[in-house]
This record gives structure tokens, C-alpha cells and sequence, in this order.
């Protein structure tokens, strides 16, 4: 059973490489409220604009980036110049590592999800998705149902 989630927006070829196991962890510069067993939902941004999948989290690990680089810089799916100027000005940085993954059996396009939950803009980084809220319960149901009929 989800317990909260956090929603993601990255870049269609990194919403790829997390579901496709390619990528086994996803950077953050601040670290959102999350543990391990929540569920991060992948939201493709431009030119793909859709909600992909998920993922359940197994670890996050917070650290100075040069730290961080070592413990997890063969997993991020970006290169080692790449990592150091996402990281550029900031002292601490955050690797959420990726435990099991749910592929929906359909994207949901932005606008669908502007329907189903009205008032919808995809976060320029990240914004919490708890049971309460409406999106919260949309997106976790969403969650539950794929993860219960084995679809991944």
C-alpha cells in the first residue's frame, strides 16, 4: 500500500532510463521528504509532457556532491561534468535510489491529468503527492492498482 508520493518532472530520456532500470538513482539538489517505501511518480516534461510510471524508493542518501559522486556515480546515468555543474553552488546533494518500478500501461498526457485533477501543472522539480489531496489520491491509487495486477 503507497504510503505517500513524491512527483518527479525530468527530462523524457531520464523518465526512460529510471523505468528501464538504466538509471537506479535519481539526483535531487534538495532533498524532498521522502524514506524509503514511498513511491516517486515520473512525470516525462517537455516534449513528452505525460505521467510515465513509478518507482518505490529503496534508499536515499544525502552527502557533499563529491561524496555523493562516489557512492552512486555509476548509477545516475549522467557523466561525471554533467553531475558536477548540476551540482554547481550547492554543498549537499541527494541520490534517491530506485527499488521497484511500475510502468503504466499508458502515459497520461498533461491534459488528461488536468481533467482528472483540475488545476494540474507538472512541478518545475519535484511537490508531494500524500493521501488527503487530491492529486495525492489520484496518482497513489493509480499506483496500487498497477502495482497489484503485476504491470512493471
Amino acid at each position: 500500500m503507497a504510503r505517500r508520493g513524491l512527483l518527479i518532472s525530468v527530462k523524457p530520456k531520464y523518465a526512460e532510463m529510471l523505468l528501464t532500470g538504466t538509471k537506479t538513482v535519481e539526483l535531487r539538489r534538495i532533498r524532498p521528504s521522502i524514506s524509503a517505501g514511498d513511491w516517486v511518480l515520473v512525470y516525462a516534461s517537455s516534449p513528452r509532457k505525460a505521467l510515465l510510471g513509478a518507482f518505490q524508493v529503496a534508499e536515499v542518501n544525502e552527502a557533499n556532491p563529491e561524496t555523493l559522486w562516489r557512492k552512486v556515480g555509476s548509477q545516475v546515468g549522467i557523466s561525471y561534468d554533467d553531475f558536477c555543474e548540476y551540482f554547481r553552488g550547492t554543498c549537499r546533494g541527494t541520490g534517491i535510489h530506485v527499488g521497484r518500478t511500475i510502468r503504466f500501461p499508458e502515459p497520461t498526457p498533461l491534459q488528461q491529468m488536468r481533467e482528472i485533477v483540475p488545476g494540474f501543472n507538472p512541478p518545475q522539480s519535484y511537490t508531494y503527492a500524500s493521501a488527503g489531496s487530491i492529486l495525492g489520491d489520484v496518482l497513489l491509487e493509480l499506483v496500487e492498482e498497477c502495482g497489484s495486477t503485476g504491470e512493471s
